[in-house]
């Protein structure tokens, strides 16, 4: 066991405390979250949601230092190729779930994001079994960075209110988080659309066959 695959184990440890800890605890709603008194690091709004927050911020992370590991020093693994990718939606759309559940987001956008998740793993699968490879575009990754930004914006609201803690109030605060947040979704809305179906015309071959 490599550390690029160890950090990739490590990060699926992260989605399970990220569960537990939404799933036990009693998280702010954002309407409460918008009329909070002031918050500092130390002392959140919502210790649940803190704690969620920093374990998918370190998750992202993890997710981009695993794969820089692998490829730099040749640790690239069968096993690796598997559990990264996996490792990413699982965490992803977790958090998605969660938000639509505290109606921090659309129902329809979720169902959009794991439909294309789904769609994609297994035009992989089809490829492999065929002796083909389907390589992460460009899209994808915007796409993967922009729902990563709207799940730490989201996060970081419940966590910690509408008067957040400098230096990442923009986050959270009044029009400018709602901006923010709004900016991120329905960009990470698009991408997920169009490399879904970037995919599907790639992988219209392995459909057909």
């Amino acid at each position: 066991m490599n550390l690029p695959n160890s950090i990739t184990l490590t990060r699926l440890v992260m989605v399970l405390i990220f569960t537990v800890t939404l799933a036990v605890g009693d998280t702010a709603s954002s309407a409460a979250a918008e009329s909070a008194p002031l918050t500092t690091w130390f002392a959140p709004l919502s210790l649940p949601a803190c704690i969620a927050l920093w374990v998918f911020i370190t998750g992202a992370i993890s997710d981009f230092l695993d794969g820089h590991l692998a490829r730099k020093y040749g640790l690239v693994t069968n096993l690796g190729k598997l559990l990264d990718p996996l490792a990413d939606k699982i965490l992803v759309c977790a958090a998605f779930v969660y938000l639509s559940s505290v109606d921090m987001c659309p129902f329809w956008v979720t169902i959009l994001i794991l439909f294309r998740e789904f769609l994609v793993t297994g035009l992989r699968q089809l490829a492999a079994l065929k002796g083909e490879a389907m390589a992460a575009d460009l899209t994808g990754k915007w796409k993967t960075g922009l729902q990563l930004g709207f799940c730490i914006a989201c996060l970081f609201h419940l966590a910690y209110g509408g008067n957040a803690p400098q230096p990442l109030r923009f986050l959270s605060i009044g029009d400018g988080g709602v901006w923010c947040r709004a900016f991120f979704l329905w960009g990470s809305v698009l991408l997920t659309a169009w490399s879904g179906l970037h995919y599907l015309v790639r992988g219209r071959k392995l459909l057909h066959g």
